[in-house]
């Protein structure tokens, strides 16, 4: 075991020869009193080396007597001509041995008294510690690949006490095979040009060829650098067929093919954008493909204009920078909605449920599909567990109404009213971490989902009709246009008018967000039902010490890149005055966005604001959270107010270097 310790010695002694060999040089040439100086200096280095030797040699004949009362003489015998490398190191990962195999692998290096880390950075010595894991595959160090097995040594309790024996074999050629074999894997793309039907119609009807054929030579350009298969199936949709390593060139690039359609210029008035979802990492073509299948649906509910890698359970997003377009056409709409009244009839009772906290636009929405089932003649119950502060106003007009007695329940009570043929519609929520009940949820066999935010990955799964429109304004938007097309007469209350106008009212901003031709036929369809404007007004009404509280959010911003971050006082407790603060703050000259922060208990919420050109929805899903380019929110956990903001600040800095390139 005395092998790299003799090699530190010899190491030192050459280094020692060679300066006095220098000093003798400069004397000879008649450098007298540098050479005086340097022997000086040389005679204190001469000290501190014995020194330091005598202090490493008897630290390392403490660690021998240690190690050696814990092995026996066979064992120690094995360690020390083992013939592959071998590192002894102590729980916190700092080196105590290794045997000259392994100092030819550092080319010489002395690391003794050195962390692991500092050579085999992907090494994990917690888990190593912890039992959890006990051999780590493809270990890179310097130029080449190991797998690591590990060993604990020690009887002692205290883990300080262990030491833990590292076996590397080499792997590279392996490794190198194995990447190999994956390059070359087959990879299959799916690409959607996904509002082709808008583009061409809005072109005169003599340049429609024009721009339907520099999108096909595009897409083949493209296929071609990608030496891809390439079909079309439809008028708008292909399918390719690539290798892995040009996948993985593209995903270095973020897809420039997003921004290269988006460039298409033949007089057309709206930009070309793409949809695309790859599948990789399957046993089989046919799996990749499903998981294609899966990636663009994914793309496409979060907006289109984007490219999303599905690897087995792994998802990744490129793009996603534009604006949803607003889809003119009312047809799917009309063909959800009957579809959603067939459901209801064939259900024995029907259950609505929302988000966690719901806001307006979630109550809105639920109280107007509430409507309709009581239109359709079925009984309709709507699932609030914890009403937010700013529906309070609303909340207690709705429930003035006979109709809306006992309609309101806790998530526990819906087990006793609830059969194998209930029905449970989800509104303004498709996210298993944000939906009110997830337990409730897995008690339904039959569900719905209306939504108008960009699909996440973890939305929920099974229901027998999804419909999630990220161009929407709003899902009250959403609900409003279903109304006509399912009954034939919604001779909705009042009140019922005023909750979905007052869903919209919100999300838009009072009209100014996200707001479309068919947000405002949405607003004046609710008009001509009843709903009055200066009651929806009432809703939104605070008192003057919810003023001062928001002001006193407000004061604390900084700007950070044309961003302003605040956070809350820890005596504001108020998801919705964190919210409301997030919207003041964009009306100050020269913020392009706002984000602000408040810690309830455990949790930290984040309040996303944009004017449209900063997309707070891409910056906060990094952070877990989701939303809209110009409204979105994301929940922390176990983490401080400096650590949130931290990450925060870290998401602000990987979107802007993005959007920079």
């Amino acid at each position: 075991m005395q092998d790299n310790y003799n090699y530190f010695i010899t190491s030192n002694k050459v280094y020692m020869i060679i300066i006095a060999v220098l000093i003798l040089l400069l004397m000879l040439y008649g450098h007298i009193i540098i050479g005086s100086i340097t022997i000086a200096l040389y005679v204190l280095l001469v000290i501190y080396n014995i020194k330091n030797t005598k202090f490493r040699k008897s630290e390392w004949k403490k660690f021998i007597e240690d190690f050696s009362s814990k092995l026996d003489i066979a064992t120690t015998s094995t360690l020390v001509k083992f013939p592959f490398p071998l590192v002894i190191i102590k729980v916190t990962g700092d080196v105590l041995w290794y045997n000259q195999n392994f100092s030819s692998i550092l080319k010489g290096k002395d690391i003794l008294g050195q962390n692991i880390k500092n050579i085999a950075r992907d090494f994990n010595i917690k888990q190593a510690v912890n039992g959890k894991e006990s051999v780590f595959k493809y270990i890179k160090i310097k130029d080449k690949y190991y797998d690591i097995y590990t060993n604990i040594v020690g009887t002692s309790e205290k883990s300080k006490d262990k030491i833990v024996i590292l076996y590397l074999y080499d792997v590279s050629q392996s490794y190198d095979m194995v990447n190999s074999i994956n390059a070359n894997k087959d990879t299959i793309m799916l690409m959607e040009v996904d509002n082709f039907d808008d583009v061409v119609k809005a072109m005169d009807e003599d340049d429609r060829p024009l721009i339907i054929a520099e999108i096909e030579r595009t897409i083949n350009i493209y296929a071609q650098g990608l030496n891809a298969m390439i079909r079309k199936y439809e008028s708008n949709k292909y399918i390719f067929c690539i290798q892995n390593k040009y996948i993985e060139k593209e995903m270095e690039k973020k897809f420039e093919i997003l921004d290269t359609v988006r460039e298409i210029n033949m007089g057309n008035k709206l930009a070309v954008t793409l949809s695309i979802g790859i599948g990789r990492g399957g046993a089989t073509p046919l799996e990749n493909e499903k998981y294609a299948v899966s990636a663009k649906e994914l793309a496409l509910g979060r907006g289109g204009d984007q490219a999303v890698v599905k690897n087995g359970d792994k998802l990744l997003f490129y793009g996603g920078k534009a604006k949803e377009v607003e889809k003119r056409t009312k047809v799917k709409a009309r063909v959800v909605a009957q579809a959603l009244v067939d459901i209801i009839n064939d259900s024995s009772s029907i259950f609505i449920m929302g988000h966690i906290k719901p806001d307006i636009d979630c109550l809105g929405a639920a109280v107007g599909i509430h409507s309709v089932v009581g239109l359709l003649g079925k009984m309709c119950y709507i699932v609030l567990n914890n009403p937010n502060e700013s529906t309070k106003l609303i909340l207690a007009k709705i429930k003035e109404e006979k109709e809306y007695k006992d309609v309101f329940i806790h998530s526990r009570d819906c087990e006793d009213k609830m059969d194998e043929n209930s029905l449970l519609i989800i509104v303004d929520v498709h996210s298993e971490g944000y939906v009110e009940s997830m337990d409730l949820v897995n008690k339904f066999s039959r569900m719905v989902i209306i939504d108008h935010h960009r699909r996440t990955t973890d939305f929920i799964k099974g229901s027998l009709l999804s419909y999630i429109e990220p161009y929407a304004s709003s899902t009250s938007e959403l609900v409003t246009e279903m109304l006509p097309y399912m009954v034939e007469k919604p001779d909705i209350k009042t009140i019922e008018a005023e909750a979905l106008l007052a869903g919209i009212c919100v999300d838009t901003k009072n009209f100014y967000f996200k707001t479309g031709v068919r947000t405002f036929e949405a607003a004046s369809f609710l008009r001509r039902l009843g709903a009055d404007t200066i009651e929806i007004k009432k809703f939104f009404s605070y008192d003057l010490k919810t003023y001062l509280k928001r002001a006193e959010i407000i004061r604390s911003a900084n700007i950070y890149n044309n961003i302003a971050i605040a956070v809350c006082p820890k005596q504001i407790e108020s998801i919705l005055l964190a919210a409301q603060a997030a919207d003041e703050l964009l009306n100050i000259t020269g913020i392009q966005a706002s984000f602000v922060f408040v810690k309830i208990k455990d949790e930290i919420f984040i309040s996303g604001r944009s004017l449209g050109d900063i997309n707070v929805q891409v910056i906060l899903e990094t952070l877990g959270g989701g939303g809209h380019i110009t409204m979105a929110g994301a929940k922390l956990e176990y983490v401080t107010i400096d650590e949130a903001l931290l990450k925060l600040k870290d998401a602000i800095k990987k979107y802007v270097k993005e959007s920079e390139k």
